[in-house]
Protein backbone atom coordinates (compact mmCIF):
# COMPACT_ATOMS: atom_id res chain seq x y z
CA UNK A 1 0.00 0.00 0.00
CA UNK A 2 1.25 3.59 -0.93
CA UNK A 3 1.68 4.22 2.81
CA UNK A 4 2.79 7.74 3.26
CA UNK A 5 3.50 8.01 6.92
CA UNK A 6 4.51 11.55 5.98
CA UNK A 7 2.56 14.57 7.03
CA UNK A 8 1.17 17.06 4.51
CA UNK A 9 3.04 20.13 4.28
CA UNK A 10 2.81 23.41 1.75
CA UNK A 11 4.60 24.91 -0.71
CA UNK A 12 7.30 27.30 1.42
CA UNK A 13 8.84 29.62 -1.91
CA UNK A 14 6.45 31.66 -3.27
CA UNK A 15 4.71 34.76 -1.93
CA UNK A 16 2.69 37.62 -2.82
CA UNK A 17 2.80 41.21 -1.97
CA UNK A 18 1.70 42.23 1.23
CA UNK A 19 -1.10 44.32 0.07
CA UNK A 20 -2.59 40.79 -1.49
CA UNK A 21 -6.60 40.79 -0.11
CA UNK A 22 -8.97 37.49 -0.57
CA UNK A 23 -11.93 37.90 -2.35
CA UNK A 24 -13.61 35.14 0.12
CA UNK A 25 -17.02 36.04 1.01
CA UNK A 26 -17.78 34.62 4.09
CA UNK A 27 -21.70 33.19 3.36
CA UNK A 28 -20.31 31.48 0.66
CA UNK A 29 -21.31 27.83 0.94
CA UNK A 30 -18.13 27.00 -0.97
CA UNK A 31 -15.82 29.75 -0.61
CA UNK A 32 -12.50 28.37 -1.05
CA UNK A 33 -10.48 25.25 -2.93
CA UNK A 34 -9.09 22.99 -0.30
CA UNK A 35 -5.22 24.10 -1.16
CA UNK A 36 -5.77 28.03 -0.98
CA UNK A 37 -4.06 30.52 1.54
CA UNK A 38 -5.70 31.95 5.04
CA UNK A 39 -6.64 34.91 3.96
CA UNK A 40 -5.15 37.13 7.15
CA UNK A 41 -1.96 35.99 6.15
CA UNK A 42 0.55 37.70 3.54
CA UNK A 43 1.92 34.63 2.10
CA UNK A 44 0.53 32.36 -0.94
CA UNK A 45 0.64 30.11 -2.92
CA UNK A 46 -2.09 31.44 -5.43
CA UNK A 47 -1.11 33.88 -8.45
CA UNK A 48 -3.36 36.40 -9.60
CA UNK A 49 -6.34 33.97 -10.93
CA UNK A 50 -7.19 34.40 -14.50
CA UNK A 51 -9.50 37.41 -15.60
CA UNK A 52 -12.04 34.26 -17.77
CA UNK A 53 -11.84 30.63 -16.96
CA UNK A 54 -10.77 28.64 -20.01
CA UNK A 55 -12.85 25.64 -22.03
CA UNK A 56 -16.33 25.04 -21.32
CA UNK A 57 -18.03 26.03 -17.67
CA UNK A 58 -19.34 23.30 -17.02
CA UNK A 59 -19.19 19.68 -15.89
CA UNK A 60 -20.84 16.92 -15.38
CA UNK A 61 -18.90 17.06 -11.89
CA UNK A 62 -17.01 19.55 -10.60
CA UNK A 63 -13.92 18.64 -8.51
CA UNK A 64 -12.81 21.57 -5.80
CA UNK A 65 -8.96 20.76 -5.13
CA UNK A 66 -6.51 18.77 -6.53
CA UNK A 67 -4.85 16.85 -3.80
CA UNK A 68 -4.78 12.89 -4.07
CA UNK A 69 -7.97 12.41 -2.82
CA UNK A 70 -9.53 14.94 -5.26
CA UNK A 71 -7.31 13.44 -8.54
CA UNK A 72 -8.41 10.32 -7.57
CA UNK A 73 -12.03 10.65 -7.35
CA UNK A 74 -11.61 12.58 -10.85
CA UNK A 75 -9.40 9.96 -12.87
CA UNK A 76 -12.29 7.50 -11.40
CA UNK A 77 -14.97 9.56 -12.96
CA UNK A 78 -13.39 10.59 -16.19
CA UNK A 79 -12.57 6.65 -16.51
CA UNK A 80 -16.74 5.95 -15.61
CA UNK A 81 -17.26 8.41 -18.68
CA UNK A 82 -18.73 11.46 -16.79
CA UNK A 83 -17.74 14.48 -17.89
CA UNK A 84 -15.08 16.10 -14.67
CA UNK A 85 -13.30 19.52 -14.00
CA UNK A 86 -10.83 19.59 -11.37
CA UNK A 87 -10.39 23.29 -10.04
CA UNK A 88 -7.03 24.02 -8.29
CA UNK A 89 -6.45 27.47 -6.99
CA UNK A 90 -2.53 26.88 -6.66
CA UNK A 91 -0.47 27.18 -10.35
CA UNK A 92 0.05 23.30 -10.10
CA UNK A 93 -1.50 19.82 -8.97
CA UNK A 94 -1.24 17.77 -6.33
CA UNK A 95 -1.97 19.87 -2.87
CA UNK A 96 0.39 18.96 -0.03
CA UNK A 97 1.98 16.41 -1.90
CA UNK A 98 3.14 18.21 -4.96
CA UNK A 99 6.86 18.90 -5.63
CA UNK A 100 8.48 22.04 -5.83
CA UNK A 101 11.84 23.62 -6.93
CA UNK A 102 14.23 25.65 -5.77
CA UNK A 103 17.37 26.57 -7.34
CA UNK A 104 17.55 23.38 -8.74
CA UNK A 105 16.27 21.53 -5.83
CA UNK A 106 12.96 19.43 -6.27
CA UNK A 107 11.56 18.79 -2.98
CA UNK A 108 8.41 16.45 -1.52
CA UNK A 109 6.12 18.83 0.09
CA UNK A 110 4.72 16.19 1.89
CA UNK A 111 4.41 12.45 1.35
CA UNK A 112 7.98 10.40 0.64
CA UNK A 113 7.62 6.72 2.42
CA UNK A 114 5.37 4.22 0.24
CA UNK A 115 5.08 0.96 -0.85
CA UNK A 116 3.14 -1.19 -2.72
CA UNK A 117 2.30 0.87 -6.01
CA UNK A 118 3.42 -2.40 -7.97
CA UNK A 119 0.16 -4.19 -6.03
CA UNK A 120 -2.21 -4.89 -8.24
CA UNK A 121 -6.15 -7.41 -7.63
CA UNK A 122 -8.09 -7.18 -4.42
CA UNK A 123 -5.72 -6.89 -2.22
CA UNK A 124 -3.72 -4.16 -3.88
CA UNK A 125 -3.84 -0.59 -2.18
CA UNK A 126 -6.44 1.88 -2.83
CA UNK A 127 -4.12 4.47 -5.16
CA UNK A 128 -2.42 1.48 -6.96
CA UNK A 129 -5.65 0.63 -7.93
CA UNK A 130 -7.15 3.79 -9.11
CA UNK A 131 -3.26 4.06 -11.16
CA UNK A 132 -4.28 0.92 -12.57
CA UNK A 133 -7.98 1.91 -13.41
CA UNK A 134 -6.67 4.72 -15.44
CA UNK A 135 -3.68 2.93 -17.26
CA UNK A 136 -0.84 4.46 -15.40
CA UNK A 137 2.14 3.37 -14.22
CA UNK A 138 4.57 4.78 -11.40
CA UNK A 139 8.51 4.06 -11.56
CA UNK A 140 10.20 3.72 -8.73
CA UNK A 141 13.04 2.86 -6.91
CA UNK A 142 12.64 -0.07 -4.21
CA UNK A 143 14.39 -0.70 -1.26
CA UNK A 144 13.80 -2.45 1.91
CA UNK A 145 15.41 -0.47 5.31
CA UNK A 146 14.90 2.75 6.70
CA UNK A 147 17.55 4.13 10.19
CA UNK A 148 15.86 4.09 13.66
CA UNK A 149 17.83 6.27 15.91
CA UNK A 150 16.62 5.83 19.75
CA UNK A 151 17.46 5.93 23.37
CA UNK A 152 18.65 2.35 23.21
CA UNK A 153 20.67 2.93 20.15
CA UNK A 154 20.73 3.31 16.12
CA UNK A 155 20.08 0.32 13.68
CA UNK A 156 19.18 -0.40 10.32
CA UNK A 157 15.47 -1.28 10.09
CA UNK A 158 14.24 -3.72 7.53
CA UNK A 159 10.94 -4.90 6.66
CA UNK A 160 10.08 -8.70 5.82
CA UNK A 161 9.00 -11.36 7.66
CA UNK A 162 12.30 -12.31 10.41
CA UNK A 163 14.19 -9.32 9.56
CA UNK A 164 13.19 -7.28 12.62
CA UNK A 165 13.91 -10.40 14.71
CA UNK A 166 17.47 -9.00 15.27
CA UNK A 167 16.58 -5.47 16.29
CA UNK A 168 14.27 -7.25 18.99
CA UNK A 169 17.03 -9.35 20.22
CA UNK A 170 19.55 -6.73 20.72
CA UNK A 171 16.86 -3.81 21.90
CA UNK A 172 14.32 -5.58 23.74
CA UNK A 173 13.40 -8.73 25.80
CA UNK A 174 14.21 -11.88 25.84
CA UNK A 175 10.54 -12.80 25.10
CA UNK A 176 10.10 -9.70 22.32
CA UNK A 177 10.43 -12.45 19.33
CA UNK A 178 8.00 -14.60 20.46
CA UNK A 179 5.73 -11.66 21.32
CA UNK A 180 6.13 -10.57 17.40
CA UNK A 181 5.88 -13.81 16.42
CA UNK A 182 1.89 -13.67 18.47
CA UNK A 183 1.04 -10.61 17.13
CA UNK A 184 1.97 -11.38 13.13
CA UNK A 185 0.36 -14.71 13.52
CA UNK A 186 -2.58 -13.12 14.94
CA UNK A 187 -3.76 -10.63 12.47
CA UNK A 188 -5.82 -12.95 10.00
CA UNK A 189 -8.58 -13.33 12.25
CA UNK A 190 -8.77 -9.81 13.68
CA UNK A 191 -11.76 -7.18 14.17
CA UNK A 192 -11.07 -4.82 11.84
CA UNK A 193 -12.50 -2.23 13.12
CA UNK A 194 -11.45 -2.55 17.09
CA UNK A 195 -8.66 0.15 17.98
CA UNK A 196 -5.17 -1.99 17.16
CA UNK A 197 -4.70 -1.22 21.12
CA UNK A 198 -7.02 -4.30 21.88
CA UNK A 199 -5.46 -7.03 20.02
CA UNK A 200 -2.10 -6.30 21.85
CA UNK A 201 -3.80 -6.47 25.36
CA UNK A 202 -5.88 -9.39 24.06
CA UNK A 203 -2.37 -11.24 23.16
CA UNK A 204 -0.61 -10.12 26.77
CA UNK A 205 2.30 -8.44 24.99
CA UNK A 206 3.92 -6.96 27.80
CA UNK A 207 7.49 -5.77 26.07
CA UNK A 208 7.51 -2.03 26.13
CA UNK A 209 10.04 -2.02 23.27
CA UNK A 210 7.25 -3.64 21.22
CA UNK A 211 4.47 -1.79 22.44
CA UNK A 212 6.52 1.90 21.46
CA UNK A 213 7.19 0.26 18.26
CA UNK A 214 3.51 -0.61 17.47
CA UNK A 215 2.85 2.89 19.16
CA UNK A 216 5.36 4.88 16.42
CA UNK A 217 4.30 3.04 13.35
CA UNK A 218 0.19 3.89 14.42
CA UNK A 219 1.54 7.24 14.91
CA UNK A 220 2.94 7.86 11.26
CA UNK A 221 -0.13 5.69 9.54
CA UNK A 222 -2.78 8.17 10.98
CA UNK A 223 -1.77 10.64 13.77
CA UNK A 224 -3.07 8.34 17.15
CA UNK A 225 -1.34 5.67 19.22
CA UNK A 226 -2.17 1.66 18.67
CA UNK A 227 -5.24 3.01 20.67
CA UNK A 228 -6.82 5.32 18.59
CA UNK A 229 -5.87 3.53 15.32
CA UNK A 230 -8.10 1.27 13.20
CA UNK A 231 -6.97 -2.65 13.09
CA UNK A 232 -7.56 -2.57 9.38
CA UNK A 233 -4.92 0.06 9.17
CA UNK A 234 -2.80 -1.98 11.33
CA UNK A 235 -3.27 -5.13 9.40
CA UNK A 236 -2.79 -3.57 6.20
CA UNK A 237 0.61 -2.12 7.02
CA UNK A 238 2.23 -5.16 8.75
CA UNK A 239 0.95 -6.98 5.39
CA UNK A 240 2.86 -4.74 3.16
CA UNK A 241 5.99 -4.52 5.07
CA UNK A 242 6.39 -8.04 7.33
CA UNK A 243 5.51 -10.45 4.25
CA UNK A 244 8.08 -12.01 2.46
CA UNK A 245 9.44 -10.94 -0.71
CA UNK A 246 7.80 -6.96 0.43
CA UNK A 247 9.57 -3.70 -0.14
CA UNK A 248 9.04 -0.02 0.24
CA UNK A 249 8.39 1.93 -2.92
CA UNK A 250 9.55 5.36 -3.92
CA UNK A 251 8.88 7.21 -6.95
CA UNK A 252 11.37 8.63 -9.55
CA UNK A 253 11.39 11.81 -9.87
CA UNK A 254 9.46 12.40 -6.05
CA UNK A 255 6.21 12.68 -5.08
CA UNK A 256 5.53 14.97 -8.20
CA UNK A 257 5.51 12.31 -10.35
CA UNK A 258 2.45 10.71 -8.73
CA UNK A 259 0.80 13.97 -8.95
CA UNK A 260 1.72 13.72 -12.69
CA UNK A 261 0.74 10.36 -13.07
CA UNK A 262 -2.88 10.95 -11.66
CA UNK A 263 -3.28 14.48 -14.06
CA UNK A 264 -2.69 12.14 -16.99
CA UNK A 265 -5.05 9.59 -16.52
CA UNK A 266 -8.04 12.11 -15.89
CA UNK A 267 -6.38 13.85 -18.97
CA UNK A 268 -6.39 10.34 -20.75
CA UNK A 269 -10.11 9.81 -20.60
CA UNK A 270 -11.47 13.45 -21.17
CA UNK A 271 -11.42 15.17 -17.74
CA UNK A 272 -9.98 18.58 -17.36
CA UNK A 273 -7.71 20.16 -14.44
CA UNK A 274 -7.96 23.92 -14.35
CA UNK A 275 -5.45 25.68 -12.21
CA UNK A 276 -5.49 29.16 -10.44
CA UNK A 277 -9.39 28.64 -9.97
CA UNK A 278 -10.23 29.38 -7.05
CA UNK A 279 -13.99 27.96 -5.77
CA UNK A 280 -15.97 31.01 -4.15
CA UNK A 281 -19.39 30.20 -3.95
CA UNK A 282 -22.51 27.75 -5.16
CA UNK A 283 -26.17 28.57 -6.49
CA UNK A 284 -29.45 28.18 -4.32
CA UNK A 285 -28.36 25.98 -1.03
CA UNK A 286 -27.22 23.22 -3.57
CA UNK A 287 -24.00 22.00 -5.19
CA UNK A 288 -25.36 22.73 -8.54
CA UNK A 289 -21.84 25.06 -9.58
CA UNK A 290 -19.08 27.12 -8.13
CA UNK A 291 -18.44 30.75 -8.86
CA UNK A 292 -14.98 31.63 -8.99
CA UNK A 293 -13.83 34.16 -6.91
CA UNK A 294 -13.33 35.93 -11.12
CA UNK A 295 -17.40 35.82 -10.55
CA UNK A 296 -17.48 33.46 -13.50
CA UNK A 297 -19.68 30.44 -12.96
CA UNK A 298 -18.86 26.40 -13.91
CA UNK A 299 -21.98 24.54 -13.54
CA UNK A 300 -21.90 21.15 -12.14
CA UNK A 301 -24.27 18.98 -13.11
CA UNK A 302 -24.51 16.20 -11.11
CA UNK A 303 -22.40 16.76 -8.48
CA UNK A 304 -19.47 19.01 -7.03
CA UNK A 305 -16.97 17.27 -4.84
CA UNK A 306 -14.99 19.16 -1.77
CA UNK A 307 -11.30 18.03 -0.50
CA UNK A 308 -10.98 20.09 2.44
CA UNK A 309 -10.49 19.37 5.65
CA UNK A 310 -14.27 19.25 7.97
CA UNK A 311 -13.35 22.60 9.89
CA UNK A 312 -12.72 24.44 6.65
CA UNK A 313 -15.16 23.00 4.50
CA UNK A 314 -17.87 23.78 7.97
CA UNK A 315 -16.76 27.68 7.61
CA UNK A 316 -17.22 27.78 3.69
CA UNK A 317 -21.32 27.10 4.93
CA UNK A 318 -23.78 29.36 5.80
CA UNK A 319 -25.22 28.39 9.09
CA UNK A 320 -28.74 28.35 8.36
CA UNK A 321 -27.80 25.35 5.30
CA UNK A 322 -26.44 23.07 8.46
CA UNK A 323 -28.10 21.07 10.57
CA UNK A 324 -26.77 21.44 14.19
CA UNK A 325 -25.96 17.87 15.20
CA UNK A 326 -23.77 18.16 11.67
CA UNK A 327 -22.27 21.02 12.88
CA UNK A 328 -21.43 20.24 16.50
CA UNK A 329 -20.32 16.68 15.19
CA UNK A 330 -17.48 18.96 13.25
CA UNK A 331 -17.00 21.12 16.25
CA UNK A 332 -16.70 18.65 18.83
CA UNK A 333 -14.00 16.64 16.72
CA UNK A 334 -10.36 16.14 18.73
CA UNK A 335 -7.60 17.62 16.28
CA UNK A 336 -4.08 15.95 15.47
CA UNK A 337 -1.44 18.86 16.10
CA UNK A 338 0.68 20.56 13.14
CA UNK A 339 4.15 20.36 11.95
CA UNK A 340 7.86 22.29 11.82
CA UNK A 341 9.18 21.33 8.71
CA UNK A 342 12.94 21.49 7.43
CA UNK A 343 13.67 21.50 3.54
CA UNK A 344 17.57 21.69 3.27
CA UNK A 345 19.74 21.66 -0.29
CA UNK A 346 23.32 20.39 0.54
CA UNK A 347 26.34 18.97 -0.62
CA UNK A 348 26.64 15.24 -0.70
CA UNK A 349 30.57 14.44 -1.77
CA UNK A 350 33.16 13.07 0.91
CA UNK A 351 36.40 14.79 0.68
CA UNK A 352 39.73 13.60 1.42
CA UNK A 353 41.51 15.73 3.91
CA UNK A 354 44.61 15.54 5.58
CA UNK A 355 45.26 15.85 9.49
CA UNK A 356 48.98 16.30 9.58
CA UNK A 357 50.31 13.23 8.49
CA UNK A 358 46.89 11.21 8.79
CA UNK A 359 44.29 11.40 5.95
CA UNK A 360 40.78 11.11 6.28
CA UNK A 361 37.79 11.80 4.35
CA UNK A 362 35.25 14.43 4.86
CA UNK A 363 31.56 14.69 4.29
CA UNK A 364 28.57 12.50 4.60
CA UNK A 365 28.14 8.90 5.86
CA UNK A 366 29.17 6.32 3.09
CA UNK A 367 25.59 4.14 4.37
CA UNK A 368 23.73 7.60 4.14
CA UNK A 369 20.00 5.75 3.76
CA UNK A 370 16.58 7.18 2.08
CA UNK A 371 14.65 7.32 5.24
CA UNK A 372 15.84 7.97 9.08
CA UNK A 373 13.17 7.98 12.32
CA UNK A 374 14.87 9.73 15.37
CA UNK A 375 12.72 9.04 18.93
CA UNK A 376 14.69 11.31 21.78
CA UNK A 377 12.48 9.31 24.56
CA UNK A 378 10.24 6.53 24.54
CA UNK A 379 8.46 7.56 28.14
CA UNK A 380 7.26 10.69 26.97
CA UNK A 381 5.33 9.12 24.43
CA UNK A 382 5.81 9.64 20.53
CA UNK A 383 2.65 11.91 20.28
CA UNK A 384 4.81 14.34 22.38
CA UNK A 385 5.81 17.71 20.92
CA UNK A 386 9.30 17.44 20.01
CA UNK A 387 10.27 14.11 20.63
CA UNK A 388 9.97 12.46 17.33
CA UNK A 389 11.43 13.61 13.98
CA UNK A 390 11.36 11.88 10.57
CA UNK A 391 14.07 12.85 7.68
CA UNK A 392 13.57 11.71 4.11
CA UNK A 393 16.77 12.28 1.88
CA UNK A 394 15.15 11.15 -1.50
CA UNK A 395 18.01 11.93 -3.59
CA UNK A 396 19.86 8.56 -2.65
CA UNK A 397 17.25 6.88 -4.43
CA UNK A 398 16.67 9.65 -7.22
CA UNK A 399 19.90 11.20 -7.77
CA UNK A 400 17.57 13.73 -10.22
CA UNK A 401 16.12 15.64 -7.79
CA UNK A 402 19.18 17.66 -6.55
CA UNK A 403 21.76 19.16 -8.97
CA UNK A 404 25.08 16.85 -9.50
CA UNK A 405 27.16 16.19 -5.86
CA UNK A 406 24.09 17.53 -3.98
CA UNK A 407 21.07 16.23 -2.31
CA UNK A 408 17.38 17.45 -0.96
CA UNK A 409 16.23 16.54 2.26
CA UNK A 410 12.80 16.84 3.77
CA UNK A 411 13.02 16.41 8.22
CA UNK A 412 9.81 17.45 10.54
CA UNK A 413 7.63 16.65 13.70
CA UNK A 414 5.30 14.63 12.49
CA UNK A 415 1.65 16.15 13.66
CA UNK A 416 2.95 17.05 17.13
CA UNK A 417 3.64 20.51 17.08
CA UNK A 418 1.06 22.62 19.01
CA UNK A 419 -0.88 25.34 17.18
CA UNK A 420 -1.42 27.18 20.73
CA UNK A 421 2.41 27.86 21.07
CA UNK A 422 1.93 29.76 17.17
CA UNK A 423 -1.49 31.61 17.64
CA UNK A 424 -1.75 34.77 16.77
CA UNK A 425 2.05 35.42 16.04
CA UNK A 426 3.07 37.69 13.33
CA UNK A 427 5.02 35.67 10.66
CA UNK A 428 7.11 39.02 10.07
CA UNK A 429 7.67 39.92 13.78
CA UNK A 430 11.01 39.14 15.50
CA UNK A 431 8.71 36.99 18.23
CA UNK A 432 7.91 34.44 15.51
CA UNK A 433 11.51 34.24 14.13
CA UNK A 434 12.41 33.66 17.17
CA UNK A 435 10.55 31.23 18.23
CA UNK A 436 11.23 29.22 14.89
CA UNK A 437 14.50 28.93 14.99
CA UNK A 438 13.85 27.45 18.79
CA UNK A 439 11.47 24.96 17.72
CA UNK A 440 13.67 24.06 14.49
CA UNK A 441 16.78 23.49 16.55
CA UNK A 442 15.47 19.29 17.63
CA UNK A 443 14.92 19.12 13.59
CA UNK A 444 18.67 20.29 12.86
CA UNK A 445 19.61 18.11 16.04
CA UNK A 446 18.39 15.12 14.40
CA UNK A 447 19.64 15.81 10.51
CA UNK A 448 22.84 16.44 12.46
CA UNK A 449 22.86 12.79 13.89
CA UNK A 450 21.20 11.32 11.00
CA UNK A 451 23.98 12.82 8.66
CA UNK A 452 26.73 12.34 10.39
CA UNK A 453 29.92 15.42 11.47
CA UNK A 454 30.53 16.22 7.66
CA UNK A 455 27.27 17.77 7.65
CA UNK A 456 27.50 21.57 8.36
CA UNK A 457 24.18 23.28 8.35
CA UNK A 458 26.55 26.80 7.45
CA UNK A 459 27.02 25.25 4.07
CA UNK A 460 23.57 24.43 2.92
CA UNK A 461 22.20 25.78 -0.48
CA UNK A 462 18.64 25.75 0.38
CA UNK A 463 17.61 26.20 3.98
CA UNK A 464 13.24 26.46 4.42
CA UNK A 465 12.14 26.35 8.05
CA UNK A 466 7.55 25.69 7.84
CA UNK A 467 6.05 26.11 11.73
CA UNK A 468 2.01 25.66 11.87
CA UNK A 469 1.59 29.31 10.65
CA UNK A 470 2.71 27.72 7.44
CA UNK A 471 0.75 25.16 7.59
CA UNK A 472 -2.39 27.46 7.90
CA UNK A 473 -1.78 30.18 5.25
CA UNK A 474 -0.75 28.02 2.45
CA UNK A 475 -3.24 24.65 2.63
CA UNK A 476 -6.01 26.62 4.56
CA UNK A 477 -5.97 23.83 7.13
CA UNK A 478 -7.65 24.89 10.64
CA UNK A 479 -4.76 25.65 12.97
CA UNK A 480 -2.08 24.03 10.34
CA UNK A 481 -3.91 20.39 11.58
CA UNK A 482 -2.54 17.09 10.30
CA UNK A 483 -6.19 15.98 10.66
CA UNK A 484 -8.96 14.61 12.62
CA UNK A 485 -7.85 12.81 16.00
CA UNK A 486 -10.50 10.42 15.70
CA UNK A 487 -10.11 7.36 17.98
CA UNK A 488 -10.98 4.00 17.21
CA UNK A 489 -13.82 2.69 19.35
CA UNK A 490 -14.88 6.21 20.31
CA UNK A 491 -15.71 7.92 17.28
CA UNK A 492 -15.92 7.10 13.39
CA UNK A 493 -14.59 8.64 10.28
CA UNK A 494 -17.67 10.59 8.35
CA UNK A 495 -18.70 9.14 5.27
CA UNK A 496 -18.87 11.47 2.16
CA UNK A 497 -22.17 12.77 1.63
CA UNK A 498 -23.40 16.58 3.44
CA UNK A 499 -26.33 17.80 4.50
CA UNK A 500 -26.10 19.72 1.38
CA UNK A 501 -27.84 18.41 -1.67
CA UNK A 502 -25.27 16.94 -4.60
CA UNK A 503 -22.45 17.86 -2.67
CA UNK A 504 -19.56 15.75 -1.22
CA UNK A 505 -16.86 15.05 0.18
CA UNK A 506 -13.18 13.32 0.06
CA UNK A 507 -9.86 13.16 2.02
CA UNK A 508 -8.24 13.09 5.29
CA UNK A 509 -11.95 14.14 7.43
CA UNK A 510 -13.57 11.52 5.72
CA UNK A 511 -13.68 7.39 5.95
CA UNK A 512 -11.49 6.01 6.06
CA UNK A 513 -8.83 8.97 7.04
CA UNK A 514 -5.29 10.21 7.09
CA UNK A 515 -2.69 9.25 5.09
CA UNK A 516 -2.02 8.60 0.94
CA UNK A 517 -4.25 5.44 0.38
CA UNK A 518 -6.96 6.38 2.89
CA UNK A 519 -7.54 9.49 1.22
CA UNK A 520 -6.96 7.62 -2.05
CA UNK A 521 -9.52 5.36 -0.89
CA UNK A 522 -12.42 8.16 0.14
CA UNK A 523 -11.47 9.49 -3.83
CA UNK A 524 -12.76 6.41 -5.21
CA UNK A 525 -15.47 5.57 -2.44
CA UNK A 526 -16.96 9.21 -3.93
CA UNK A 527 -16.54 8.44 -7.55
CA UNK A 528 -18.05 5.13 -7.16
CA UNK A 529 -21.10 6.77 -5.42
CA UNK A 530 -21.65 8.74 -8.29
CA UNK A 531 -21.93 5.85 -11.17
CA UNK A 532 -24.21 3.31 -11.07
CA UNK A 533 -23.78 -0.69 -9.80
CA UNK A 534 -23.35 -1.50 -13.28
CA UNK A 535 -20.30 0.83 -14.11
CA UNK A 536 -18.39 0.37 -11.05
CA UNK A 537 -18.76 -3.55 -11.42
CA UNK A 538 -17.34 -3.65 -15.08
CA UNK A 539 -14.31 -1.41 -13.97
CA UNK A 540 -14.24 -3.78 -11.06
CA UNK A 541 -13.99 -6.72 -14.16
CA UNK A 542 -11.87 -4.64 -15.93
CA UNK A 543 -9.20 -4.04 -13.06
CA UNK A 544 -9.32 -7.98 -12.18
CA UNK A 545 -11.11 -7.34 -8.37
Amino acid sequence: MALSYLPTHPHLHRFLPPNFKSSTVRKSVLARSSNGQDASSRGSLLLQEKNSFPGKPEADIVVIGSGIGGLCCGGLLARYGQEVLVLESHDQPGGAAHSFKIKDYEFDSGPSLFSGFQSRGPQANPLAQVLDALGESLPCAKYDSWMVYIPEGEFLSRIGPTEFYKDLEKYASKNAVQEWKKLLGALGATKLLRPFSDIIDSLELKDPFVRNWIDILAFLLAGVKSNGILSAEMVYMFAEWYKPGCSLEYPLRGSGALVNALVRGIEKFGGRLSLRSRGKDIENDRATGVELSSGQFIRARKAVVSNASMWDTLKLLPKEVVPKSYRDRIDMTPQCESFMHLHLGFERERHLRFSIDTPYYKGLREDLGIHHIVVNDWDRGVDADQNVVLISVPSVLSPDLAPPGKHVLHAYTPGTEPFELWKGLDPRSAEYKKLKAERSEVIWRAVERALGSGFSRDKCDVKLVGTPLTHQRFLRRNRGTYGPAIQAGKETFPGHSTPIPQLYCCGDSTFPGIGVPAVAASGAIVANSLVSVSQHSELLDAIGI
